[in-house]
């Protein structure tokens, strides 16, 4: 099996050409890092706000050759990688709402669609209508080209999910949130139930005089980018009514999906200040208010989507920014169907978890709260619950929130005389979890919000199980080891390696990019959730995953580990990658991919002869230039007799 979320879109070249009937954007990603700019300008003040659309600068259609064309993700790959069909409810309206006017809105849609072979959305076929934030054809605001560079994005996202479905663009005198939310509540009156807000600002306390104002529409799906300023909130994406949308980085793999994704590093999350947490959000996100994001979609310009857009542009660019992903989600609940007259859309995923690509790695800057700003599996601030695997996460009539599972840490480990720390997770219930646990290692308790911590007073092997209960009385438990070794480091007794399973994040180990990962990444875990992941690129690659450990003097001690080594080589007799185990400088164990197997082998190894030193324990993996191999690491454990 080839490593997935890891290949990297290879370059494809560009037709020609003609300005009444644009060529189609080749599809590829980057070699090279793009430079960008974003498209709006920026007002400090309070209650105004700024879109959140980018543009690479150099794939503008002006800084090419005539006959080129920049890259970027058209109709047919968003709607693969999303697992979508072009079908539709032609009766289905797609509300855009943004600010100041797009002269060239409807001609460059047109450009847009007729280069992919989309049907025609016009104002005469009764497909296309632009209105002002009161609903007027006339005046409309004064045109401004930044904005409309996000205009011309949003109604691109629109075509590209949802060909068949109307697209209303209500354009607000300014961009400030009395103007845009006033157009939003045109777009409600107008008959959308489907509405796209690609901008946001800081929070200034009237939040909820907002939500009240503009926002409070059941019975319609609102979705609102969470900004590209990565970790920090933004609103309306903070608001209770819509489905707060974040962003990824989106490439092509070898895995079944055919698609990688990681959480793009900015995308907007966080905590809100002043708005209450909803019912719906049932997860664990270290916030006592709202948290966004729900879900996410594409939004990294270096990954980005061919658009096509005049008024300040000329022609082919290629776009990102979470101004993408939000009208993408938006088309995904269009498509999805017309969601009850009660209901709060943005609910609908949060029943419907399996239904969606968990994104688990990748993050958008640092926080003390490492789900806020970390991918990682179920929940998390930078993407939400996921992407759309098609479209069942986006419809009503789900099963409730699903039973309280309390998730496995893995085992644990720790000294004598050393402070512990440990914060569990859980999902699915009503939330609010309340935690209680049996069989903690002497010296250590557990807080009701599932924090473990205190110093060890006494070594051992301790059956640890962790009860989350939610509100509504519903429990989950967990059951996991935690070891714990003498004073100082001495004795020969106990487990010396820390976070064995690599489940509690990459500490103490000290990994390559993405090496410890989760079973999303195209190979399962031995046991837990994580595993070390080295190589699986089919090109040439070195990983390494490493850790210090001290082995008392005096004593035997034993290196045991569990290996996967899956290949896509087809020789017999020559070992093209490589794994070494190493102890400090000293080589214990080498692989390749003449050792393939079929799920995981026990190795052992006697490293007694490094008693009384500390060394450094080391899996490399090396790759040549061509087909893949994976060496899969798993509960690994160093043991003291």
């Amino acid at each position: 099996m080839s490593r997935s979320a890891r290949r990297i879109l290879a370059v494809a070249g560009f037709a020609a050409l003609a300005l009444t009937a644009p060529a189609l954007p080749a599809v590829a990603a980057p070699s090279t890092t793009h430079p960008t700019a974003r498209v709006c300008a920026q007002d400090a003040r309070p209650g105004m706000v700024t879109c959140f659309a980018e543009r690479q600068t150099d794939t503008m259609r002006a800084q090419l050759a005539p006959d080129a064309l920049p890259s970027g993700f058209g109709p047919t790959d968003l709607r693969s990688a999303y697992n979508l069909t072009a079908s539709g409810s032609a009766s289905a309206t797609v509300a855009i709402v943004d600010s100041n006017d797009d002269p060239n809105a409807e001609s460059d849609l047109a450009a847009y669609r007729s280069a992919y072979g989309l049907p025609a959305c016009t104002t005469a076929n009764g497909c296309f209508k632009k209105v002002n934030e009161n609903g007027q054809t006339s005046p409309l605001p004064t045109a401004d080209s930044g904005w409309a560079g996000e205009i011309s994005l949003d109604v691109d996202m629109v075509s590209a999910i949802c060909p068949n479905c109307h697209i209303l663009l209500v354009e607000a005198n300014q961009p400030s949130m009395a103007d845009l939310g006033t157009a939003v509540n045109t777009a409600v009156s107008l008959g959308a139930k489907f509405v796209s807000n690609s901008y946001g600002g800081g929070e200034d306390g009237s939040e909820n005089s907002y939500d009240t104002s503009y926002f409070h529409h059941p019975g319609v799906a609102i979705t609102a980018s969470t900004g590209d300023n990565g970790y920090g909130i933004s609103y309306p994406a903070s608001s209770q009514y819509v489905t707060a949308v974040g962003g990824t980085s989106l490439s092509r793999n070898s895995s079944t999906r055919g698609w990688g994704e990681t959480a793009w590093s900015g995308a907007g999350s966080g905590c809100s200040g002043s708005v209450a947490k909803p019912s719906f959000q049932n997860v664990t996100t270290g916030c006592a208010k709202r948290a966004v994001a729900d879900v996410s979609a594409v939004a990294d310009p270096q990954t980005g989507v061919a658009v096509y857009q005049t008024y300040g542009g000329s022609g082919w660019a290629v776009y990102g920014g979470t101004s993408a992903s939000a009208p993408i989600i938006a088309s995904v609940y269009a498509l999805a169907g017309t969601p009850a007259a009660s209901d709060t859309p943005g609910a609908y995923p949060y029943s419907h978890t399996g239904n969606l690509y968990d994104v688990t790695s990748g993050s958008n800057g640092s926080c003390s709260t490492a789900v806020q700003c970390k991918a990682g599996a179920g929940w998390d601030g930078p993407t939400g619950l996921g992407t759309p695997n098609g479209t069942a996460a986006f419809t009503g009539g789900g099963s409730g929130p699903g039973p309280v599972t309390a998730n496995n840490p893995g085992s644990q480990s720790g000294v004598v005389g050393t402070a512990a720390s440990l914060q569990l997770s859980a999902s699915g219930g009503s939330g609010g979890y309340t935690w209680t646990a049996s069989g903690l290692p002497a010296g250590l308790s557990i807080s009701s919000g599932g924090l473990i911590s205190g110093t060890p007073t006494t070594a051992g092997t301790y059956s640890v199980t962790a009860t989350a209960k939610d509100s509504s009385g519903a429990t989950g438990s967990t059951t996991f080891t935690w070891t714990i070794t003498s004073s100082g480091g001495g004795g020969c007794t106990g487990q010396k390696l820390g976070n064995p399973g690599f489940e509690s994040g990459t500490s103490p180990w000290t990994a390559s990019s993405g090496v410890i990962s989760t079973s999303s990444s195209g190979e399962a875990p031995h046991g837990g959730t994580y595993l070390a992941y080295l190589d699986g690129y089919g090109s040439t690659h070195t990983d390494t995953v490493s850790q210090p450990v001290t082995i008392p003097a005096g004593c035997h001690a034993t290196l045991t580990y569990y290996l996967h080594i899956d290949t896509a080589e087809t020789t017999t007799t020559t070992a093209y990658d490589k794994l070494t185990v190493k102890a400090g400088s000293t080589t214990l164990a080498s692989y390749s991919n003449l050792n393939q197997a079929a799920g995981y082998q026990l190795r052992t190894v006697d490293v007694s002869a490094f008693a009384g030193q500390t060394v450094t324990l080391t899996f490399t993996g090396t790759e040549d230039s061509s087909l893949q191999t994976s060496f899969c690491v798993d509960d690994t454990a160093l043991t003291l007799s």
